[in-house]
């Protein structure tokens, strides 16, 4: 929306302060700067508001707004005078504005640095957050105008208002003047204000994906009239699985008598149907879809499952029809799944809910699945059927336009009814974001993810989001760091969500292995062993061995205090006739879960080979576990977890992970919007009989021990992140931040070019000293005389080195010469390298001191637009040029990062001994890493650093190369307010 003439021509409309936000009940509005075209907006919004609430804002009764109210009110400069709407349908349903103010409290333009804030919501939606929303929005706009407190009148019975600004998490004062409430906050984000948002935006966002999966009631839009289509499909499969609520079928081309079909009512729009409509799958031609959405919007529809094809997947024009689609359905307050979506499916019994192309719903379990594949969706579900398995949820987004995997970990992450989520993404369209929500989500539940397009580049059709330029490599790292359980195929996905769904966590690498089969489990062992995991010799019972064998071995093996999991290995067993018996695998299978039920709580795997219902007898549920504590959600729903150990928990944790702040999937809202923790009360599981924990089953040894390393890994990482790691205070003594910021803005310049500018090597000897990091001196050498007093300078012995491009770094050309303990060895050294390798002005030689012997290391940290900032070590040279054996972390890095990231790479050992060598000071080596993440994390404008080499010494390290390049930082989404994104 573009501003009139009237406003000031020197500050243009501020179209990146508009917004979609998610609200606290789950329901989407537009957040915008109001213009001289909103006054009939602004007199209709103000006129549906409550004469109490109108009281609330101006102290007096005042019932209308005068035209010179409107006038002001609609017209701003948007630096000293802002006013902010949010909208649903067009329509205001709340307002904020700042006026800059002087220490009087008289109007005043910068540098005055305070504004007077005022809030007005209509009583219809107040309590669903967009007060608190507004607050973060305007606070963002007035720190980007140069405007750090704001002051706010309130009277004391206006609480509701007391209470957004108290629970912001600003640091505020407050004080009792002439009969209201005088408050001051401080906009400068704290840790409390960031979490308080975090805390609004998981909620809401989690709430937004709840109502799309537990509608009351559930209309099909584009019903065919004849069996057959998209649309008849989903119609026939929301039926088939017992769909709880109401469902209506909606084609505009049913004849004015046709009032059913299939046993549901039938509309020709839902303007017919007499009753709200929660969540609407719109089954249409893609031109067919703004009228079925405008429909939907009209009449209080919360979500859209969009299965409709045609889109972004169809390139730029079908990439723009996505973006108006989004634009429109969330103008109307609604979220969507797609387009070109496969649907969803809730298993609950209270929902049972399957708004997909899948003909069977699955059955129900504790495993949540997002996919961005309508394919890859077919395929995990037959996957996780064919092995038994149940789903709590499933998403198939298609091009993932609005509701995205973000999202989906927001809702498992209070889920009672997930203990897994599995993913598979094609793209990531913020992956700060992604890391940030992985890591609290894997706190207490494993999230397993298949990332695919690892490697061409570019993201899939359909997917409009920005690209990544990291490695996948990279990728994976990032991802192991915030706990997610990366694997590379959909087969792997399964097999490990299948182990931590049903069984605990193990406490360890050590592995029993137990079957009938000597050959199987020296398969089994060496499998382990290739993973990293700590085998026991296999115990091998016999091809003679019965079921009761089977029980009594593996019984033995879970009392064995020197195992932490244990692998059964079986093949058909050998009957009295001396022929093989694939036998009856429910024997079997009860023999093992009986042993596992009653010996301590540890991971068990079956490795089978032909045994006849083996898989399905495991994977079969029983009834003989006790009951057990849960935490009881808000809506008073037990958060159920099945097993006599969470999968969440290791076997040997004495206290259980810390449970999610708030749970959204019953029908009650959040009791409150803060960031602060709600206690889950424990409360006896009765509501149904549980499994001694289901075994699950594999076909082959590598995959069950894949599995079981997985596991072992994630369950180190949670004992870890129980104590997470943290910035040593010292850093703070001998680090200059404003100094090293005014130096940045020198270096950069009053107009800085957008593409950034490398510095010099004195500038950059300058810039890293600001923060300890002390690059060893380097003087050039044009000639062998400038060779000579650069050495004299800096006292013998000396290096000498070419730093020409192609050359840097390459002692294998010939480039470095190395202990040169006189000016004779100097200037017979400088003759052979020019001789060898060209002239001195192509060469650029330096001479440098030596440095003490060490392990030559390379330590980097560079911006990517989407991931953000990145640190990443190896060693110098072939290890990580030629193998990429480089480690990664995310920035800022922990002193627990820094200590993983330099014994993550495969020649670590190098550093600590290896082959009788003497080690080096790797503590010296975290100290470097942790100033560096605190240089680039405090100054954005540090978009590379490439510290190469560094040289690690028993005592001490030596910094013999550097370079830095600044630019203008770039934008930071993650850190600003609330927003949905729009790709």
């Amino acid at each position: 929306m573009e501003p009139t003439p009237e406003q000031s021509p020197h500050h243009a409309y501020p179209d990146h302060w508009e917004a979609d936000v998610v609200l606290r009940d789950g329901g989407t509005a537009r957040i915008r700067p109001i213009t001289t075209d909103d006054a009939e907006r602004l007199v209709s919004f103000y006129e549906q508001v409550s004469d109490e609430s109108k009281y609330y804002r101006f102290f007096a009764p005042y019932p209308r707004l005068s035209d010179r109210d409107v006038h002001r009110f609609t017209h701003h400069d948007y630096v000293d005078r802002v006013g902010l709407a949010v909208t649903i349908g067009g329509e205001f349903i709340g307002t904020v504005r700042y006026d800059r103010i002087n220490e009087q409290g008289r109007p005043a333009s910068a540098p005055a640095d305070e504004a007077e804030v005022a809030f007005l919501v209509q009583d219809a939606h107040q309590g669903r957050g967009v007060a608190s929303a507004l607050l973060e929005h305007i606070a963002a706009v007035a720190r980007e105008r140069g405007i750090r407190r704001f002051a706010a009148e309130v009277l004391p019975a206006n609480t509701k208002m007391i209470k957004v600004f108290r629970d912001a998490g600003y640091t505020q004062q407050r004080s009792f003047e002439d009969g209201s409430v005088h408050l001051t906050l401080d906009l400068e984000p704290t840790e409390k204000s960031l979490a308080v948002q975090r805390g609004r935006e998981q909620r809401a966002e989690a709430r937004s994906v709840q109502r799309l999966l537990a509608p009351g009631s559930v209309a099909v839009i584009g019903t065919g009239r004849t069996p057959g289509g998209v649309g008849r499909a989903v119609l026939r499969n929301l039926l088939a699985a017992g769909f709880t609520g109401r469902t209506y079928a909606v084609n505009r081309a049913f004849d004015e008598g046709v009032t059913t079909l299939d046993g549901v009512p039938a509309h020709r729009s839902l303007g017919e149907i007499d009753e709200r409509v929660d969540l609407a799958v719109i089954a249409v031609p893609a031109h067919r879809v703004p009228e079925a959405v405008a429909d939907c919007g009209e009449h209080g529809v919360q979500g859209l499952v969009v299965l409709s094809a045609g889109y972004a997947e169809r390139g730029s024009a079908g990439r723009e029809l996505q973006r108006e689609l989004v634009r429109q359905a969330r103008s109307y307050g609604m979220r969507i799944i797609g387009p070109n979506a496969f649907g969803i499916i809730n298993t609950a019994e209270s929902v049972r809910l399957n708004a997909s192309l899948a003909p069977e719903s699955p059955a129900r379990g504790r495993i949540g699945l997002f996919t961005q594949s309508g394919a890859i969706g077919i395929a995990l579900l037959s996957g996780l059927h064919r092995r038994g398995a149940g789903l709590s949820s499933f998403i198939s987004a298609g091009n993932r336009a609005d509701v995205s995997g973000n999202d989906f970990l927001q809702y498992s992450f209070e889920d009672p009814d997930t203990d897994v989520a599995l993913l598979y993404l094609e793209s990531l369209g913020n992956p700060r974001k992604f890391t940030r929500l992985a890591r609290r989500t894997a706190a207490v539940k494993p999230v397993v993810v298949v990332k695919g397009a690892r490697h061409s580049g570019t993201n899939p059709p359909g997917h409009a989001v920005p690209v990544s330029r990291i490695p996948d490599a990279t990728v994976s790292a990032l991802m192991r760091q915030a706990g997610v359980i990366r694997v590379d195929t959909v087969t792997e996905m399964v097999d490990a969500g299948l182990l931590l769904a049903d069984q605990p966590l193990p406490a360890g690498p050590r592995v029993a292995i137990l079957g009938n089969s000597e050959s199987l489990g020296l398969l089994t062992y060496d499998a382990c062993l290739a993973e990293g995991l700590r085998p026991r010799p296999p115990i091998d019972l016999t091809t003679a061995a019965s079921p009761q064998d089977f029980r009594d071995a593996l019984a033995d093996a879970l009392a064995d205090g020197t195992c932490d999991a244990v692998i059964v290995t079986a093949i058909p067993w050998v009957g009295e006739n001396g022929n093989a018996e694939t036998g009856d695998g429910e024997v079997l299978a009860a023999a093992l879960r009986g042993a596992a039920a009653g010996g301590p709580a540890k991971p068990v795997a079956v490795v089978h080979v032909e045994i006849g219902g083996l898989a399905e007898a495991l994977a079969a549920a029983s009834s003989t576990a006790a009951p057990r504590t849960r935490p009881t959600t808000l809506a008073g729903r037990p958060a159920t977890t099945p097993g006599t150990t969470a999968p969440g928990a290791s076997a040997t944790t004495a206290t259980p992970p810390a449970s999610p702040t708030t749970a959204t999937t019953g029908t009650t809202a959040p009791a409150t919007d803060t960031a602060q923790p709600t206690a889950a009360t424990p409360t006896p599981d009765t509501s149904s009989a549980t499994t001694p924990g289901r075994i699950p089953a594999y076909p082959a040894a590598e995959r069950a021990v894949r599995a079981m390393a997985e596991a072992v890994k994630y369950a180190q990482w949670r004992r870890q992140a129980a104590t997470p790691g943290k910035v040593p205070e010292f850093l703070d003594d001998t680090i200059d931040e404003p100094g090293t910021a005014a130096l940045i803005d020198t270096l950069l310049g009053p107009a800085p070019d957008p593409r950034g500018r490398p510095l010099t090597h004195d500038e950059v000897s300058e810039l890293l000293g600001r923060y300890g990091i002390h690059v060893r001196p380097t003087l050039p050498a044009p000639d062998a005389e400038a060779a000579v007093a650069a050495a004299a300078r800096l006292g013998y012995p000396v290096a000498l080195k070419t730093t020409a491009p192609h050359l840097r770094h390459r002692a294998d050309l010939g480039g470095v010469r190395l202990d040169l303990a006189d000016e004779e060895a100097l200037r017979r050294a400088y003759g052979e390298l020019t001789d060898l390798l060209g002239k001195p002005a192509e060469l650029l030689p330096v001479v440098q001191a030596m440095a003490p012997r060490g392990v030559d290391t390379v330590v980097r940290a560079s911006i990517d637009a989407a991931a953000g900032a990145i640190l990443s070590f190896g060693l110098a040279g072939a290890p990580s040029e030629l193998l990429g054996d480089t480690a990664h972390r995310l920035v800022p890095a922990t002193d627990r990062d820094a200590a993983e990231l330099i014994r993550s790479i495969k020649a670590a050992p190098v550093l600590f001994g290896w082959r009788g060598s003497a080690p080096v000071d790797t503590a010296a080596l975290e100290e470097l890493l942790l100033r560096l993440s605190r240089l680039v994390d405090d100054h954005p404008e540090v978009v590379s650093v490439a510290l190469e080499p560094v040289v690690v010494a028993p005592q001490g390290i030596t910094v013999l190369g550097a370079s830095v390049r600044l630019a203008p930082p770039p934008p930071r989404g993650d850190l600003g307010p609330r927003r949905l994104p729009n790709y």
